[in-house]
């Protein structure tokens, strides 16, 4: 059994006396806010059982901010555990006393997403958004930033420039890597097929220039298919995955840059093709991790939802500081390349 952290494991993790630790603790004597916040913060990070009390000695010192997300499809897990890490981000940041707020779009058209965005503006200080890149959606960020609430992209970025400010992946690199790895994959020369769910989202748009644009700057043996738009719905991307088996006897690769991943999984699986092509999807959910288990997907390119929940919440609290440095423009968050000899386990990459 390990030992429970102890008040010298802190210490060093702060990089701060044992008697610095004690005067947080205790309230013993003024300690420097951003001392006793790093003191919190490396408390937290190696689970010490007061770190809980040390938020509270600190707490009178931070604002209280509400921060809302807006996300799309409560039904699908990646959604769901980027819940989970925002809603855990916002309540372990040092900078604020953070209460998080999270809704989901669902299949709403962008005119229901924009009175959405409107709602959360009205109840709290800071929102963030998955949102496609539509003029109501747009219309809708002008007004909250106009009425002093800055309005965040996550994950896909919009057009308007009056967003506070994108925080994701490079979508357009990680198109890029998916169509390197799938040109280092293929064992013959072929037809490669691209699905992505809504040239409105700019990452899945951004994704897609990437994975052409390499082909075009890098002589290949693959010939590129017209690009298949499946609106995010694993159904319809389910059918076109069955076409493409069918139809397309050179078929050598698949790159899903957007949404239906689960549709194309399942078509593979049912047609047990998927051990001849060279197929790469978005994000580490149970649907992806069984089929890099199956070797029905070869590769596939993760967000790393906890970083980014983190990274999103400390910019929203810093562009509500006015003392604090305005947040980039664009903040990008490394992606991960995983596979079937690097997956984890579900509960450790929920929690990790």
């Amino acid at each position: 059994m390990s030992k429970r952290p102890t008040i010298a494991a802190v210490a060093r993790a702060a990089g701060v006396s044992v008697a610095t630790v004690d005067r947080v603790i205790n309230g013993r004597l003024p300690v420097n806010e951003v001392t006793a916040r790093r003191v919190y913060e490396a408390a937290r990070e190696i689970n010490y059982h007061a770190s809980g009390l040390i938020r509270r000695r600190i707490e009178p010192a931070v604002p209280p901010r509400t921060l809302a997300f807006l996300l799309t499809k409560s039904s699908q897990h990646f959604y769901r555990a980027f819940a989970q890490a925002l809603n855990e981000a916002t309540r372990a940041a040092v900078e604020i006393r953070g209460t998080p707020v999270v809704e989901y779009s669902e299949n709403s058209t962008p005119q229901e997403t924009a009175e959405i965005v409107r709602r959360l503006g009205g109840k709290a200080d800071a929102v963030a958004i998955v949102a496609a890149d539509h003029p109501a959606v747009n219309a809708a960020v002008g007004e909250l930033n106009a009425a002093g609430v800055p309005v965040f992209a996550l994950l896909s970025d919009m057009s308007t420039q009056l967003r506070a400010g994108y925080i994701g992946i490079d979508n357009r690199k990680a198109g890029r890597t998916a169509a390197w790895a799938i040109a280092s994959m293929v064992k013959s020369a072929g037809q490669v097929a691209l699905f992505l769910g809504s040239h409105r989202y700019l990452g899945h748009e951004l994704r897609e220039i990437g994975f052409r644009s390499y082909f075009r700057e890098h002589e290949s043996k693959c010939e590129l298919l017209d690009s298949q738009v499946n609106l995010d719905d694993a159904n319809i991307a389910y059918e076109a995955t069955l076409e493409l088996i069918h139809c397309q006897a050179n078929l050598v690769g698949i790159a899903v840059v957007g949404g239906g991943m689960e549709g194309v999984i399942r078509a593979l699986r049912e047609e047990k093709v998927g051990d001849r092509l060279a197929v790469i999807c978005n994000e580490v959910t149970p649907e992806s991790r069984a089929a890099l288990a199956e070797q029905i997907v070869s590769m596939v390119i993760s967000t790393p939802i906890r970083l980014l929940a983190r990274t999103a919440v400390a910019h929203m609290a810093r562009v509500l500081d006015p003392a604090a440095a305005k947040p980039a423009d664009r903040t990008f968050v490394p992606f991960d390349l995983v596979v079937s000899e690097n997956v984890e386990d579900e509960e450790t990459s929920t929690v990790a």
